[in-house]
């Protein structure tokens, strides 16, 4: 596909709030498609934002913007500016509230890649979930069906591309589903850090530390121990068994609302140290989200813990190896059991060459720019707030290879016992 792009009416144009990683990748991911008409690449560090535009190189399509993400009028006001068909929210999911409510009152579609926060229940966390992940959303999603506008919450790759492969294995795969398992996991390795995440440590900290959410038919909703149900899991392309634990996500609050399975569960493949980091995190009380008082500066501990990690954007030169993220589904089909893992795999080395950005980040951009291209192309059509289980899957797993992120589906059913 060719860069030309058009300022004829009808062509998308989005306020990217958020050029980190992930925000980059879809900006460079999206570079390439005519029918993207701008760009604003919205950031609370604008020396970031013209970063990523002096990479992308084309600042009348890809115009840099200051923006502080907690003011919803700031938000609301740079919609406007640029007359945006959507607003994209690719920043950590503590902003999502003002910026979802930003693109409701500016009258303009949303998308974001993970939903709202939880809170745990207050007296029982390991067994009741209290505010769940994209509650505050779905409570409003009566509002957006009434004004006639439309997000898609959860639309990355997980949350996203796994709950189309979900949506896809319940149409087309399974007759009765009793299990859809995402399960994420990888064999990178980083250069010169002893420890360095490849994604968010802010967002990473908010899932692995919270009560994991677990779904089934009979009990809805409920959590458990972080860390809890280990299992070792074989994933493809060479990455081999990894062990997989029990992680809030927000897959687990999306799937059961459009896909009929008996169980739904999130394992992540973490590792022993990052087990053990996140723990002394906790224990030392550096998972905080909350200001605190240091010599008189007002800090959240969690902030300067990420301000002391490398940044992820920037460690793609370092990385090495693949990650894959999927969806396990177990069930019967024509009276005989299945099991399958829909999936995708990311080499870094390849994401690196292609679109100058590191695998795990680009891998979940892809999904967001797909769900772009479908919204503009007609393909996704709706009102309200819904999760990407809510739409035809065939469209979005089509436009996949388009993109250059071929899916793969593993047969996994055991064989019969003699």
């Amino acid at each position: 596909m060719d860069g030309r792009w058009s300022q004829s009416k009808g062509f998308m144009k989005v306020l990217l709030v958020g050029v980190g990683g992930v925000g980059e990748a879809i900006a460079a991911i999206a570079k390439e498609r005519s029918w993207v008409e701008r760009i604003v690449l919205a950031d609370y560090n604008l020396e970031r934002a013209k970063e990523v535009q002096r990479k992308l190189g084309d600042p009348n399509r890809f115009p840099a913007e200051f923006i502080d993400a907690s003011k919803q009028e700031m938000i609301e006001s740079l919609a406007r500016k640029y007359q945006v068909d959507l607003i994209m929210n690719a920043v950590d999911p503590v902003f999502n509230q003002p910026i979802f409510d930003a693109a409701y009152s500016a009258g303009v579609k949303y998308m974001d890649m993970a939903m709202t926060l939880s809170k745990p229940h207050p007296t029982d966390p390991f067994n009741k979930p209290g505010i769940k992940l994209g509650d505050y959303q779905f409570e409003k999603a009566k509002d957006w069906e009434e004004k006639g506008l439309l997000a898609i919450v959860g639309l990355g790759v997980e949350p996203g591309m796994a709950d189309v492969f979900a949506r896809y294995a319940q149409d087309h795969l399974f007759d009765e589903i009793e299990e859809i398992g995402i399960r994420d996991g990888a064999n990178i390795s980083i250069d010169d850090y002893e420890f360095a995440p490849n994604f968010s440590i802010w967002t990473t900290i908010e899932e692995c530390l919270n009560p994991p959410v677990i779904w089934e038919e009979n009990k809805g909703w409920f959590t458990t121990e972080p860390f809890s149900e280990h299992e070792t899991f074989d994933f493809p392309e060479g990455i081999g068994k990894i062990d997989v634990v029990n992680v809030e996500h927000e897959e687990v609050l999306l799937v059961p609302r459009w896909v009929k399975a008996k169980r739904v569960t999130f394992k992540y493949g973490l590792g022993d140290q990052f087990i053990g980091v996140l723990k002394t995190l906790r224990m030392l009380g550096l998972d905080n989200k909350d200001k605190i008082n240091v010599k008189g500066a007002k800090v959240a501990p969690r902030d300067v813990v990420a301000s002391c990690l490398p940044d992820p954007a920037h460690l793609g030169e370092k990385m090495h190896g693949k990650t894959c993220a999927g969806t396990w589904v177990k069930g019967m089909k024509d009276g005989q059991p299945r099991e399958v893992y829909l999936y995708q795999v990311a080499d870094n080395a390849q994401c690196m060459k292609r679109w100058g950005c590191q695998a795990v980040v680009a891998q979940t951009a892809f999904s967001a720019v797909i769900g772009w291209d479908l919204i503009e192309h007609g393909q996704w059509k709706g009102v309200g707030v819904l999760g990407p289980e809510a739409f035809d899957p065939i469209p979005f797993m089509d436009k996949m290879a388009d993109y250059e992120f071929p899916y793969g589906i593993k047969e996994m059913t055991p064989e019969p016992v003699a």
